[in-house]
């Protein structure tokens, strides 16, 4: 009784994995503000498919947004973007407004910029920010902020659970920013369906040994731990590798070509279950995949525009957080796959039935990503 529960719960846990998978980056914002003496002056840049599912932007209902429907709906944009953010000194309100449109392309699409300026009633020495945009509609949204005073940058990011913060403009609370980061790298491996699904495709067979075409339980659990060890190693390696590089402007690819590539390593690694063919250099694939997987991991942080020195601290914050989302999954998964290693419902359901999904979605993302269309929605 107790193996098919946990049985159960590897396979809900997989299929709840694959099935809400998006194929594209989570929704972020990029707020740039730069306070001196007694005013805030700043840039919003938001997503116009963001724009477009809170307040409407596609008049004629083609799925294709023009600069006229955009440019139609400027009033209307700055209404929804100052009724979500607020800030204040001292206690007192600074009021916003916006002072200017424009359009920019991030890594992930085109989005709306809008210029703003606010004006505290004193000298600012702490910001407080209240954030609550799209988070109505969207849990999974951040706000990713930059606030620049005196030639120095401080950083944090607004989530739902996190939607108001005091910020210090001598930028003093380096560490608060590193921790900010860490959360932010643990989060982003946890909803980066296309990475989980990745790590569950090295880690379904993990717990098993091929031998005469046939698939059995593992003996002991030191070597299924050992296994995941060498693949969890050298797909960090390679990932930190390129997340480093790319982030610090010493390496790029086009975002496409990344997130296509993404997608084809999910599918190989998922296929390699089914039908083996490189099992004992498992490890050597996950860290030829994980060079791929670093530069999407690098695109909100080259996104944000982080200045060197506040780019090393996030950077680094970062790449723990991601490595710390990956060790809880791998916690998590390992025990209960070990467990249940023996079962033909883990061998087939599993194993078999959740890397057969996974090849599924992958070829989803595939599709969507190399020609740029929305199969599923």
């Amino acid at each position: 009784m107790m193996r098919r529960l946990l049985t159960a719960c590897l396979c809900a846990c997989a299929l709840s994995m694959a099935l809400p998978a998006s194929a594209h980056k989570p929704s972020d914002s990029y707020l740039t503000l730069n306070a001196a003496g007694r005013q805030v002056d700043g840039q919003w840049d938001i997503a116009l498919r963001d724009l477009d599912m809170a307040i409407g932007l596609d008049s004629d209902g083609n799925g294709e947004l023009t600069w006229d429907e955009v440019r139609s709906r400027h009033d209307a944009i700055a209404a929804y973007a100052l009724s979500r953010l607020k800030l204040a000194s001292g206690g007192a309100a600074c009021p916003l407004q916006v002072t200017g449109h424009l359009l920019d392309d991030h890594t992930d699409g085109t989005y709306a910029v809008l210029r703003l300026r606010a004006a505290c009633g004193a000298g600012v020495a702490t910001l407080d920010v209240d954030y609550a945009l799209l988070f109505d509609i969207d849990p999974q949204h951040k706000g990713l902020l930059r606030l620049q005073h005196a030639g120095q940058t401080t950083t944090a990011i607004f989530t739902p659970d996190a939607p108001r913060q005091q910020l210090q403009l001598d930028g003093a609370s380096k560490w608060r920013q590193f921790a900010d980061y860490v959360r932010h790298g643990v989060w982003h491996i946890w909803i980066g369906f296309d990475h989980i699904l990745f790590l569950l495709s090295l880690l379904l067979p993990a717990v098993l040994v091929y031998r005469e075409r046939a698939w059995a339980g593992a003996t002991t659990f030191r070597a299924a731990a050992i296994d995941v060890l060498k693949i969890v190693t050298a797909f960090t390696l390679a990932h930190s590798i390129t997340l480093t590089l790319a982030t610090l402007g010493m390496l790029s690819l086009p975002s496409r070509l990344v997130e296509a590539a993404i997608a084809a390593s999910v599918a190989l690694a998922a296929l390699n279950n089914l039908w083996p063919m490189f099992q004992r250099q498992r490890a050597l694939v996950a860290f030829a995949f994980g060079l791929l997987h670093g530069f999407g991991f690098a695109g909100v942080l080259i996104d944000l525009g982080l200045p060197q020195a506040a780019l090393m601290l996030s950077l680094v914050g970062f790449n723990v957080g991601v490595e710390l989302g990956q060790v809880a999954i791998v916690a998590v998964f390992l025990p209960l796959a070990f467990l249940a290693r023996h079962t033909a419902f883990y061998r087939k359901a599993v194993f078999a039935g959740g890397s057969s999904l996974i090849v599924l979605v992958a070829l989803v993302w595939l599709a969507e990503r190399g020609l740029d269309v929305q199969l599923i929605s």
